[in-house]
């Protein structure tokens, strides 16, 4: 009998219990329930370190060995303790009867094999199809996730593909052998809206014909309200509240979901403020960049190569005190003209004034030296931006060094900065990895700040941090803004963010500018069809998280 006939469910976690290995052990799930049932949509959610990852990776039997262990429940796949299973059985079961969809799929993916090679590995390792069989599944697969040129992306590689044909690579492998229960962790987070919304549906309809249990992972809120049937909030490895999505986003019981759901950004944009005598700190005039890529025998031949225009013929002034955001799909430009506006790339045409000053012409390590300072940058992942090796304060004093300030006097500022920014001055001596996402990111801001710029671009600054705390970094790049008068290049594809912070819009496609005008004007009377496309696919735009209902059109 099924698990749908017999009322079982497809996953059934009791009373689960993980905790650290070593002289001091510490509990990371503390006595975790829930069952999911076949066709049914179950979506963790709660902030960095409430345990929802550790949670799939128990589920997969994949928690770092040496590392986390079990100690106690059950976690069973149609009724089957993966927890007591051998490594030879729960191996079996990874893709046969259960899959995972990882977050990024670049580290996921193998750089150095096809995507063909790596689908083939899945029919290899659990069926007995033959070569020309398990290629024609594999692009059957491709077909079904909606990938364009299915033979063209099975002899591909990683890096050949956009975000979202790698994100649905990976959807394609995870349903390759139709397994019983998918497990999506962060599936969309770094994808643009409209792919967002695409990927979303897709795992829908292939649940819904497939009738997969599904345990999805996110912290974005607006994504549950578009797929989960229930929720589960966690906090610090408990479940603190369950139930229906409309319960839990309607009528939450706990105190922390409800900080939680107050932390959502609205998508209507903020009150505008008044904006004084302009006073350009950044001005770009007609930027263009083309890329040209050549291969090795077109170099020999002296032939050209292919040629894109990623950027085309944009223009834009950005005053202090003010902020302007750039949204737009993946592709669309936007990172690439914060390269250009930080000389990380030469400008094909066009001109670039700091302060008055063209830098265009300048090849960008020629830049003077007051125009790469007025100019700082905050990145995405702070676990990639800042140095592992490095301590906070040596990582925060690096520019400041390199630009000839004194080592002591360099520090006693970055102490300063830490402060502003809301961490304590002993962090000085403390490495990365000792911080929260949130506190990485507050150390990217305060660098930025040691330069004493007077423009900072900040790139997807907080598209992978939880609600609350990408509040709480908005929150204080608002702070520091009014503090010191700052103008901010917002680049970002989440809209909500963009309604809270941003007071003047750009929305860019495929290099070139679509609309442009303030925040109000742009978020909440769209004039142009991809900017409407745009906010329809905002995830969650449907409901009023500060009401707490679905948003009804006006009759």
């Amino acid at each position: 009998m099924s698990p749908s006939q017999s009322g079982q469910p497809v996953l059934s976690v009791r009373d689960l219990r993980v905790a650290t290995m070593g002289r001091r052990p510490a509990e990371i799930l503390k006595g975790l329930s829930f069952d999911i049932a076949p066709g049914e949509t179950l979506c963790l959610v709660g902030e960095s370190g409430s345990g929802k990852s550790v949670t799939s990776l128990v589920t997969m039997d994949l928690l770092p060995r040496g590392e986390l262990q079990v100690t106690a429940g059950r976690a069973a796949l149609n009724g089957e303790d993966i927890i007591t299973a051998t490594p030879a059985r729960t191996k079996a079961l990874r893709g046969a009867e259960m899959a995972m969809i990882f977050q990024e799929p670049m580290t996921a993916l193998n750089p150095v094999l096809s995507i063909g090679l790596q689908m083939d590995e899945i029919y290899r390792a659990h069926t007995r199809m033959r070569g020309p069989e398990r290629r024609a599944a594999a692009i059957a697969a491709f077909e079904s996730v909606h990938l364009p040129d299915p033979p063209r992306i099975y002899d591909s590689y990683p890096h050949q593909l956009s975000g979202g044909q790698r994100q649905r690579v990976m959807i394609a492998m995870a349903l390759a052998l139709k397994p019983k229960l998918l497990i999506a962790d962060e599936p969309t987070t770094a994808l643009d809206v409209t792919t967002q919304k695409q990927i979303l549906e897709l795992i829908r309809n292939l649940q819904d014909e497939m009738n997969t249990a599904v345990l999805f992972i996110t912290h974005d809120m607006g994504v549950v309200v578009d797929i989960a049937d229930r929720v589960c909030v966690m906090r610090h490895g408990e479940v603190v509240e369950t139930g229906t999505t409309e319960q839990v986003l309607s009528q939450p019981k706990a105190q922390y979901t409800r900080d939680l759901l107050a932390a959502v950004p609205a998508l209507t944009p903020r009150a505008a403020r008044v904006q004084p005598a302009p006073d350009h700190a950044l001005e770009l005039v007609d930027v263009n960049k083309v890329f040209e890529f050549r291969s090795f025998l077109s170099k020999m031949m002296r032939r050209p190569g292919h040629r894109v225009q990623a950027v085309r013929d944009v223009s834009f002034r950005l005053d202090r005190g003010r902020t302007l955001g750039i949204v737009g799909e993946s592709g669309s430009g936007k990172s690439t003209v914060a390269r250009c506006v930080l000389r990380l790339e030469d400008p094909s045409s066009g001109a670039i004034l700091v302060n008055g000053h063209d830098i265009a012409p300048l090849e960008g390590q020629k830049a003077p030296a007051p125009a790469r300072r007025a100019v700082q940058m905050i990145f995405q992942d702070p676990n990639r931006s800042l140095n592992p090796r490095l301590t906070t304060g040596d990582s925060l004093i690096e520019g400041a060094l390199n630009a000839g300030e004194p080592r002591a006097e360099a520090l006693a500022r970055a102490a300063e900065l830490l402060e502003v920014v809301g961490l304590p001055r002993d962090a000085l001596s403390r490495y990365p990895h000792q911080f929260s996402g949130g506190q990485r990111q507050r150390i990217a801001i305060a660098r930025a700040l040691m330069m004493s710029p007077d423009v900072i671009v900040a790139d997807e600054a907080v598209s992978a941090l939880d609600v609350s705390v990408q509040a709480q970094v908005l929150d204080l790049l608002a702070e520091v803004q009014a503090k010191r008068n700052l103008a901010i290049l917002f680049i970002t594809h989440d809209l909500r963010v963009a309604a809270q912070i941003c007071d003047d819009v750009m929305v860019m496609r495929r290099g070139e500018v679509v609309e442009f005008g303030t925040a109000g004007q742009v978020l909440a009377d769209p004039q142009h069809d991809y900017t409407r496309a745009l906010l329809d696919a905002a995830p969650g735009r449907d409901w009023d998280f500060a009401k707490g209902c679905r948003i009804t059109e006006p009759a």
